[in-house]
């Protein structure tokens, strides 16, 4: 069902020349609408979302501001497709053949529509199994916590066969830091304190992590961000995983080790109307 659409025109096409290709220079987002059932309508969690791609583009020198054209085409997208994957990408825009950018380039805006995968609900009952991937992020500070363009590395992650019982990988970072899954942030429960590693230096700053952290403010639950390590996943009492896609969901298992659902993973996701149905 993927659909796509080029700066608002479904009949557009992109440029060979346009830098997000020769470089991925640009940012985007994964971003989730309300189902049919829901009380609201449009798309989870978009001023976060929004926010995000905009600090992105400070950060890489991108001119870029939401157009009240571009609001009104992720409504309408939102409003077609209900509980389905919108997902947004920026690049600068046509640029030539070198590294050095124009100073007016003209950003090009690219959304698609997809389904959202069917194992999701499977992992919201019945949580996850990672195994440890053997290739690390490297650390570079200014990129880290972007959803840039530059996913080598996660490819490379996701060309490795997964073992035989296992969902998705545990990724850690050349100086053995716990960063993140393959495609999700990480929680550690530990005495009744929730741990995430801190993404200063490389990882993604999930959207729906920012908003796990501030449910778990908002019922009482004591957050920390921080360096955190091997030890830290062996010794956890529960590890949750989250993306803007299927919210929050358990880590039964790490390598050899086993964990226990955490008690409050439901309650979160209730509150983040994130449960898949």
């Amino acid at each position: 069902m993927t659909q796509v659409w080029v700066n608002q025109q479904n009949s557009a096409n992109v440029s060979p020349f346009d830098r997000g290709l020769a470089y991925g220079d640009g940012v985007f987002a994964t971003m989730r609408t309300y189902p049919k059932s829901a009380p609201q309508s449009g798309i989870m969690f978009l001023d976060l979302h929004l926010a995000r791609l905009a600090q992105g583009c400070q950060r890489l020198h991108i001119n870029w501001t939401v157009s009240e054209t571009l609001l009104a085409h992720l409504s309408e997208l939102a409003e077609k497709n209900p509980n389905c994957c919108i997902k947004l990408l920026l690049t600068r825009g046509v640029g030539g053949r070198g590294y050095q950018a124009p100073v007016n380039a003209n950003v090009t805006e690219i959304t698609s529509v997809h389904e959202i995968p069917a194992h999701y609900k499977t992992w919201q009952y019945q949580g996850v199994a990672l195994a440890t991937s053997s290739i690390t992020l490297a650390q570079q500070p200014l990129l880290a916590g972007m959803k840039h363009l530059n996913r080598l590395e996660q490819v490379l992650i996701k060309t490795q066969p997964l073992p035989e019982g296992f969902d998705d990988w545990l990724v850690y970072d050349t100086q053995a830091n716990v960063i993140e899954a393959s495609m999700a942030n990480i929680f550690i429960v530990k005495a009744q304190h929730v741990y995430t590693p801190a993404i200063n230096q490389a990882g993604v700053s999930g959207v729906m992590r920012q908003a796990v952290i501030e449910a778990l403010l908002d019922i009482g639950v004591d957050v920390r961000i921080q360096s955190l390590s091997q030890a830290d996943v062996v010794e956890a009492d529960s590890i949750m995983i989250s993306n803007s896609l299927f919210g929050i969901i358990d880590v039964i298992k790490v390598d050899k080790t086993s964990y226990q659902p955490w008690l409050n993973t439901i309650a979160v996701a209730q509150k983040l109307q994130t449960t898949l149905s």
